[in-house]
């Protein structure tokens, strides 16, 4: 079964699987809109309509469409980690290039492929959920409990600043190169790539 969001961020956690589908229909009809209308002109009422469910099951789960888009958010970051473990699977333990390289690889073929990720990814481009828990504090907390066993390094304060500032840097730069070309300009993200490269290998090496 997909991975469904955090209980938190909802009114109701789905106990049952046919729960827990129809979750997973909401938020993908919640993705879809949000790249055919944008933020503003989406609606709860027209998710549930795409969603093919009553909106009283929307309302089930979320009190208003910006406690979904938080949800999707939080989807999205669950199915990035999956990947991103994946990816490491494959590859030699300890190599920090090779993390850094799936951590980036795979955050942009979700911007290019996954519905809705563009406006709202881990939540970066539209203000929900609580300020500390702010989306990319949450993607380093992430990355930290991921890739801490990996690298031999222990999960402290240090190393999550280490992800969080690699983070931001890499979010900023990602979000110049899609603006200046849709599908991600490829000497921007090679930039990033080698700037990345040269912060942790100070850090990690």
């Amino acid at each position: 079964m997909k991975p469904v969001p955090h209980a938190t961020s909802l009114r109701r956690a789905p106990v049952q699987r046919r729960s827990a589908e129809r979750l997973t229909r909401i938020l993908d009809a919640c993705a879809e809109l949000l790249d055919e209308v944008g933020y503003d002109d989406l609606s709860t009422r027209a998710v549930a309509v795409r969603a093919g469910v009553p909106i009283g099951s929307v309302y089930r789960f979320f009190g208003n469409k910006r406690q979904m888009a938080d949800a999707l958010a939080q989807r999205n970051l669950e199915r990035y980690s999956e990947r991103v473990t994946q990816r490491l699977k494959e590859a030699r333990s300890g190599d920090w290039r090779a993390a850094m390289d799936a951590v980036l690889d795979e955050y942009l073929a979700m911007k290019r492929t996954a519905p809705g990720f563009s406006l709202v990814d881990f939540g970066n481009q539209i203000p929900v959920g609580a300020r500390h828990a702010e989306p990319n504090h949450r993607v380093a907390d992430r990355l930290t409990e991921l890739l801490s066993g990996y690298l031999g390094r222990t999960p402290d304060d240090d190393l999550r600043r280490t992800f969080l500032i690699a983070v931001e840097t890499a979010d900023t730069l990602v979000h110049l190169a899609f603006r200046v070309d849709p599908e991600g300009d490829g000497a921007v993200i090679e930039e990033t790539r080698q700037l990345l490269r040269a912060y942790l290998a100070r850090v990690l090496d």
